[in-house]
């Protein structure tokens, strides 16, 4: 277990454009791509200005200045949490920003590399919320194929069982790109081992579902695409099993992606804090539904 060794938090920001609702978590995904100081900025500038991240997780947030011009400039633009764990040595790793004051860094239980996996504890409405980000390596070079990407997911694999003990009695989400795509994938991709598979398994098997497939179970949806333009789904929500039918709304936004600001799509996620309402009943206040758009 580690303790992220950053976090700017309780930092006067400047008037957010917009305030965190009260019954609902509004969390918003969003790669980084190793992103320059200059692209870090417009990325902070375009995720500010959505009403729908309440809470924003960025992966693949490089270690050198880029990473700390997000990190500066999502605090000036009203984050006022922003957990943003330093690895030891040059590596990627994972930020998750919140609107409200009331969010605070976890030990994540994660083992190996735990900057690229931090976790927060966020209150919404008096409603605790867990939240786990990630960031998955990639295969890495030819000599070293899969070594760290293995050992990272052998170690969130051992680490998701233990989410119920870093957040009891409270919905957790998980979110992040994985680099691994789900059985049945469209279009199929050979490229992808059993290993890889049983990863993608072991959130379901360890109590949580994926959002965005309890909604759209037969939806074909990708955030990334290759040089050949093949599609696939590396950016994935999941939420505590038992929360499940608290999910209002998640989905893919590929304008941030067409704009040049990143190369994944953008995910959004909304989750009432209480419990579902009676059917025929509406969702009322700041958590309606909002698009990233």
């Amino acid at each position: 277990m580690s303790t992220p060794t950053e976090q700017l938090s309780l930092i006067t920001p400047d008037e957010s454009a917009h305030q965190p609702a009260d019954d609902a978590v509004r969390l918003l995904l969003f790669n980084a791509q190793h992103a320059s100081p200059d692209r870090s900025r417009r990325q902070a500038a375009w995720v500010a200005a959505r009403e729908n991240a309440d809470i924003a997780v960025f992966t693949e947030v490089s270690s050198t200045r880029g990473s700390d011009a997000l990190v500066a400039a999502l605090a000036e633009r009203g984050y006022a949490t922003v957990i943003a764990p330093q690895p030891a040595d040059p590596d990627y790793r994972t930020v998750i920003a919140c609107r409200t004051t009331d969010a605070h860094p976890v030990q994540s239980p994660v083992a190996l590399t735990p900057h690229r996996a931090p976790a927060a504890r966020v209150m919404i409405g008096g409603h605790d919320i867990g939240v786990l980000g990630l960031y998955v390596p990639s295969r890495g070079p030819k000599e070293r194929r899969n070594v760290a990407k293995r050992a990272f997911q052998e170690a969130v694999t051992e680490a998701l069982p233990k989410l119920t003990a870093a957040f009891p009695d409270m919905p957790v989400i998980v979110a992040g790109d994985l680099n691994v795509i789900e059985r049945g994938h469209q279009p199929p991709h050979k490229v992808f081992g059993a290993w890889e598979y049983a990863f993608y398994d072991s959130f379901q098997a360890s109590g949580l579902t994926d959002a965005f497939r309890h909604l759209h179970p037969d939806k074909i949806a990708h955030s990334w695409h290759g040089r050949s333009g093949t599609g696939f789904r590396f950016d994935h929500l999941f939420v505590s099993t038992r929360h499940a039918d608290r999910v209002l709304a998640c989905d893919y936004h590929h304008q941030a992606r067409e704009e040049g600001l990143t190369d994944h799509a953008v995910m959004t996620l909304r989750v009432t804090v209480a419990q579902p309402l009676p059917p025929g009943s509406e969702v009322s206040g700041h958590g309606r539904s909002q698009g990233a758009r």
